[in-house]
């Protein structure tokens, strides 16, 4: 029996193909063509056709509308949920060095929630293992050519993987990233590193074994693992001479890659350079990649420092003889070099307060990971500016809202000062004000 998810519609988009049909808001969608709906890409597969029919259900009566659309004509719908069916595909490992498992207590509940979710990878480039993916997964993914996908890979032999992952479907990884590759879909690959466990030899071996996969596997990013105060007490973070080590490991390998592939391929974190105290390269160097790869640490600090001469002219019109710029213990120094510049020739003041992680622990340097409740305490043992700057992957979350949830005008209004948010778009780095953001 086919099965029919709900799906409410939440906006129809003005013009668009769905408002020329008579769609609204509060309609539930509940077949396209004919075709029953799992989840947002069933809506877009199902779309890319000259000629529509909508089942809907409005006011407790079905009814079914059409439509025609143009190549490349928007739909125009928007859907409470992606995901129609409710179902986010959790992951089935038990990894040494899973972030979820050391997650601060009293935070948004879906930070708790191990997605491994192949449509969610297509959707928002989250990365997944391919553990849990049955027939009838691989069969829609080649159907509807899901692409690109991305894959936590960390090491590619079997016993290493299976020993990090603790799932022997672990170790199937090659053969799966190179089914991936006959059904041609582009690959963006990860490797999560912990000391001892699948550097080294081990990391050679996996950058090999990805590297003979291109272009199907377009890249991996090499990324030290992240340990919080409730980490797995087998693990434990690089010290500054072993990341220093990894980099040169690392870049060694992308030399020789440029010079086969005509890319780099491998691409280490930002935290790798941070770490060695090394210089972070140029934009040239990441193939393109950018900003792409920002979202798993990878060449922000580069855009940061290309984008510099346009943030500092916005900084400078924010008012104030001072200002106070906050950020995470591993990007301060960056920004204290850029502090004084920015006093040189504007002549305003610039703080730059790094905010130690209490709500993690103290080996999470990140800004991403800061909460309010450390930001606050912080400044209140300090002396602040007139206007507070903050980066905008403190507000990732739902409506803008940080970790422990609460929002910049949470800020603003417990500081007393003026609070921006400096967010980098495709082309540029901008400042807003936190009651617009």
């Amino acid at each position: 029996m086919t099965e029919y998810y709900p799906a409410l519609i939440t906006d129809v988009a003005p013009r668009s193909v769905a408002a020329r049909a008579g769609l609204r808001a509060g309609d539930v969608l509940l077949a396209l063509n004919g075709m029953p709906l799992r989840d947002v890409i069933d809506v877009q597969f199902y779309a890319a056709e000259p000629e529509l029919e909508f089942r809907i259900e409005r006011a407790g009566r079905q009814k079914t509308v059409r439509a025609s659309r143009r190549y490349g004509q928007s739909l125009g719908l928007a859907f409470e949920t992606e995901l129609f069916d409710g179902k986010i595909r959790a992951c089935r490992n038990n990894c040494d060095f899973c972030f979820v498992s050391q997650m601060a207590p009293g935070l948004r509940g879906p930070l708790y929630v191990k997605d491994d979710d192949y449509r969610l990878s297509f959707l928002h480039g989250n990365y997944i293992t391919l553990t849990n993916l049955n027939e009838s997964d691989w069969a829609r993914i080649a159907e509807q050519h899901l692409s690109p996908l991305y894959v936590s890979v960390h090491a590619t032999e079997p016993d290493v993987r299976v020993g990090l992952m603790h799932n022997p479907r672990a170790g199937q990884i090659v053969e799966h990233l190179a089914r991936l590759a006959e059904m041609d879909i582009e690959i963006h690959t990860q490797a999560v590193l912990a000391p001892g466990r699948n550097d080294g030899a081990h990391l050679d071996r996996t950058i090999a074994d990805l590297a003979s996969l291109y272009p199907a596997v377009a890249d991996v990013t090499v990324v030290p693992v992240g340990l919080t105060r409730w980490h797995n007490p087998a693990m434990r973070p690089y010290t500054d001479a072993e990341a220093a080590a990894v980099l040169a490991q690392t870049l060694d390998w992308q030399t020789r890659l440029r010079a086969g592939l005509g890319v780099g391929f491998v691409y280490p974190s930002d935290e790798w350079f941070l770490r060695a105290g090394a210089p972070v390269p140029a934009l040239a160097d990441y193939d393109g990649l950018l900003p792409a790869l920002v979202e798993n640490g990878v060449g922000m600090v580069r855009l940061f420092l290309d984008g510099w001469d346009a943030l500092q002219a916005e900084l400078a019109h924010l008012g104030g003889p001072r200002q106070t710029w906050v950020t995470g213990m591993l990007f301060a120094p960056v920004l204290r070099e850029k502090a004084a510049t920015f006093t040189l020739h504007t002549g305003l003041g610039a703080d730059v307060i790094a905010v130690p992680n209490h709500a993690f622990g103290e080996t999470v340097t990140v800004a991403g990971l800061l909460t309010v409740g450390d930001i606050l305490a912080t400044l209140r043992e300090r002396e602040i500016g007139d206007v507070l700057v903050l980066p905008d992957e403190l507000f990732r979350g739902p409506d803008g809202c940080t970790l422990d949830d609460k929002s910049a005008v949470d800020i603003q209004q417990a500081t007393g000062r003026p609070v921006f948010i400096v967010a980098q778009t495709e082309d540029r780095w901008q400042v807003r004000p936190a009651v617009l953001y």
